[in-house]
């Protein structure tokens, strides 16, 4: 019977191996399926699939690395009389957001169901993720390339092109390389962040100290982040019904609602952006956004221009007030009784500035086309850059403020013998 035990100690641990690996591949297949999904339909609606020569996979496949911060090239030419160049580096980030709830919770899912953690064990889980995805993410990039014939916007030059094989054929394209190492960059971030906002996933025991210092603001702050998102999306499907071009509307919600949302948040906390749009070539974006950066220089995106274009932009700052200090209510009700008001200051400073920091770079869009012809055509360009000292310094100051606020009642609507 002895004999029996140690023969099938091997074989309990190869089922567990296994195991651990089979979750590691779901987290990546199920992460990678729904930010497809998202980009398909986000990219169908904006009328991506018109693309000519089959262009709607390889097209789909670019925005979901664009999605991990992955940069997509442009550049093409044509018989030496024509040339495209440019590039895209911008994150449509509902396809981010979406991809990393779901790498997050099919990854703690599994934890949630054990008591405790060893450090070992988790390390482990991450590793083994890590490299189904790096793996996944370069078969991704591999399909993220295609060419097509581009329009120069006049009649003339497409004529003449046509004539002597100088239609200008742009062709996009997606560094392996790139991807698989940005790709991991996000993927472990996407992971630490999800084990800080869980408050019932174990955390191995030498960092159980930072449970509850760091879990209940974290949390906190993600609530933050997805409520503005649900009330962006609320605002959006009713502007379908309201206004002209849902589709457009919509392609804009399936693609960058974050991007709008958090930059409404940053604005109403008196942060700012910079940058312009040029009329030739933009990202799609709302009206009022698009009329303060339309310009071919650098202009600045705050509360104060965007209210001269809509005087409702007003309404950001106090939105961003009642938010701030609900955050902190929210905080201090999920953290041990007795905390002082200066402790949850402190967290809900630290947290929010964090937050801010991450919102500044993942708003960032830097969108350039260029095309010529027989010394004719087109350029464009779409530019947006946070200021982002003083995105971190006001979420310092706002998070300290909504922190002790919120400390102070929290103290006051607890229940007695609430934990």
């Amino acid at each position: 019977m002895q004999r029996t035990d140690h023969r099938s100690a091997p074989s309990v641990t190869a089922a567990g191996e296994l195991h651990r690996w089979l979750a590691a591949l779901a987290t990546v297949v199920a992460a990678l399926a729904a930010m497809a999904v998202v980009a398909a339909l986000g990219l169908w609606l904006a009328g991506a699939n018109g693309l000519p020569g089959g262009g709607f996979g390889a097209v789909v496949a670019a925005t979901v690395l664009m999605a991990l911060g992955v940069p997509t090239q442009l550049e093409g030419s044509a018989v030496f009389v024509a040339t495209a160049q440019g590039g895209i580096t911008a994150l449509p980030l509902s396809v981010t957001l979406v991809g990393a709830l779901t790498a997050g919770a099919v990854f703690l899912r599994p934890l949630r169901l054990h008591a405790v953690v060893g450090g070992r064990d988790l390390a482990g889980r991450v590793l083994r993720t890590a490299a189904l995805w790096v793996v996944a993410v370069v078969l991704v990039s591999l399909g993220a390339q295609h060419s097509f014939t581009v329009s120069t916007g006049e009649d003339l030059l497409d004529e003449i092109g046509g004539l002597i094989g100088g239609a200008p054929e742009v062709g996009f394209k997606v560094e392996p390389g790139a991807a698989a190492g940005l790709g991991l960059v996000w993927l472990l971030v996407v992971l630490a962040l999800a084990l800080a906002v869980s408050r019932r996933t174990p955390l191995p025991a030498r960092l159980l100290r930072f449970h509850s210092a760091v879990r209940p603001a974290a949390h906190a702050v993600l609530t933050l982040l997805l409520a503005y998102v649900v009330l962006a999306l609320v605002i959006g499907v009713l502007a379908v019904f309201v206004h002209g071009s849902p589709r457009e509307t919509l392609a804009v919600i399936t693609l960058a609602l974050p991007n709008l949302a958090w930059i409404a948040l940053g604005v109403g906390l008196g942060g700012s952006w910079h940058g312009h749009v040029t009329d030739t070539i933009g990202l799609p974006m709302p009206e009022p956004l698009a009329a303060v950066l339309r310009s071919n220089q650098d202009v600045t995106l705050d509360l104060g221009s965007l209210a001269e274009q809509d005087g409702h932009a007003w309404l950001l700052l106090p939105l961003a007030a009642v938010a701030v200090l609900l955050t902190g209510v929210g905080m201090a009700l999920h953290t041990r009784p007795g905390t002082a008001p200066w402790r949850h200051a402190l967290h809900l400073a630290v947290a929010l500035a964090v937050a801010m920091l991450l919102v500044g770079l993942v708003t960032r869009i830097s969108a350039a086309f260029g095309l010529a012809l027989l010394g004719m055509g087109g350029r464009g360009a779409t530019e947006l850059w946070p200021n982002l000292l003083v995105l971190v310094a006001l979420g310092v100051g706002w998070g300290a403020v909504g922190g002790f606020l919120g400390g102070l009642v929290a103290t006051r609507v607890r229940r007695p013998g609430t934990p």
